[in-house]
């Protein structure tokens, strides 16, 4: 096929496809899937081989959030029936932190729901940056707290952080269409304080939100712009009780095109597929590593994930390798760029986020210790919603800690 064949030689050029071509891996019929999926494949082990990237996250304060964001369970006046908590302790943290670890986690990423952190929201997270490092001294920390306000980024920076995620979710032309409370300018310029600071940024988008082709190209040439280390791929867990509830627009095919596109036109970061992928994709997750090199272990912030165990498991039979701390996760000319530009994590790479929601890592999930059983997913019907799919997580903070509320 001569558009797969362009867009594998331009991918390992790292070279831009057009947007032509881009919104053409969207069109490709599921008789040509598995040529998308094999040319994605190639650019994705051109750079990453075959390691995926484990991220945990770890919740430090779920629900009550003042912004609006229709894909989101914590939102302003949702009623979803999600934990609801206030500000965990750092040692609590530490010990949530210490259960992905232990699961072969490389990063972790300390969400908060709300608009934005305080300054002494910034001491709080700082305080459990350094109990998490205390413990271990090589793991990455990413931090998602919302709109950063000036002077944040380079304090979490100097608190040991190493990466920020902040989502732009959809396109500029339809943010408006999801949330009102702030802007899609808001997020560019979060990201630009992160980038700035020397933090490594992290930015991606929502899918199945009811956006068109042409908006999901958008927002990954936005991303690209932006020249983010990673971009997370979170596809839409239509909660109960949100606007979006019976937004179910996606097959594990449209998935598969979606992350193909993505590793089209960023073909050398880290692309993680996280919130919904066991919603979505189901038993086509494992040819989802043929493209993304990187995942989240265990359950987001207010759902239920895959068991831990099951996947690693995954990975294993599928052929992958989880990526060593040891190991560099971006390649060699970005990792290096990182590192002139004064990243915390160049050595490492990669982002953290899981959602775009209220705390912009949102509405998704936070994780469960690696072998605690979590609920599987099975298949959505077309033009059926399937509400009983989406499984409310239940644990304090990915451990049995009880909710510091």
């Amino acid at each position: 096929m001569d558009l797969l064949d362009t867009l594998t030689a331009k991918g390992l050029r790292r070279e831009l496809p057009t947007r032509e071509e881009a919104l053409a891996v969207l069109a490709t019929t599921d008789d040509e899937l598995l040529d998308v999926v094999a040319a994605a494949g190639r650019v994705r082990r051109q750079w990453f081989g075959r390691r995926v990237k484990l991220n945990y996250l770890v919740n430090l304060k779920s629900g009550l959030c003042p912004e609006d964001c229709s894909y989101c369970s914590q939102r302003l006046g949702s009623k979803a029936e999600i934990l609801k908590y206030t500000w965990l302790k750092p040692e609590q943290a530490a010990e949530a932190a210490a259960a992905g670890l232990a699961g072969g986690a490389k990063r972790v990423c300390l969400v908060a729901s709300g608009r934005g952190p305080t300054d002494r929201d910034i001491d709080r997270v700082a305080d459990t940056i350094a109990a998490i490092k205390d413990a271990n001294e090589a793991v990455e920390v990413c931090a998602c707290l919302g709109l950063l306000s000036d002077n944040q980024a380079e304090r979490l920076k100097a608190a040991g952080a190493d990466a920020y995620n902040h989502n732009l979710n959809t396109s500029e032309n339809t943010y408006g269409d999801i949330t009102t409370t702030h802007t899609y300018a808001d997020r560019v310029d979060t990201v630009t304080k992160a980038h700035g600071a020397g933090l490594s940024a992290c930015s991606g988008l929502i899918a199945g939100m009811g956006e068109s082709d042409e908006d999901l190209v958008d927002v990954v040439y936005a991303l690209r712009e932006l020249d983010s280390d990673s971009v997370p791929v979170n596809f839409l867990i239509p909660f109960e009780g949100t606007p979006l509830a019976k937004e179910w627009h996606l097959t594990p095919q449209r998935c598969l095109r979606i992350l193909a596109m993505v590793r089209f036109v960023c073909p050398d970061v880290e692309v993680r597929i996280a919130g919904g992928r066991e919603v979505h994709l189901r038993t086509m997750q494992p040819l989802g590593l043929h493209i993304a090199n990187s995942i989240f272990l265990g359950d987001y912030l207010t759902s239920e994930g895959q068991a831990g165990q099951a996947d690693l498991d995954m990975i294993a039979d599928a052929g992958f390798e989880v990526e060593g701390a040891g190991q560099v996760t971006l390649p060699r000319h970005r990792a290096d760029a990182a590192e002139a530009a004064g990243h915390a994590c160049a050595p490492a790479g990669g982002g953290c986020g899981s959602g775009g929601g209220c705390g912009p890592c949102g509405g998704h999930g936070e994780s469960a210790p690696a072998a605690e059983p979590a609920a599987a997913a099975s298949g959505a019907q077309e033009d059926e919603v399937r509400s009983d799919l989406v499984r409310v997580r239940r644990r304090g903070a990915g451990t049995e800690l009880a909710p510091n509320a």
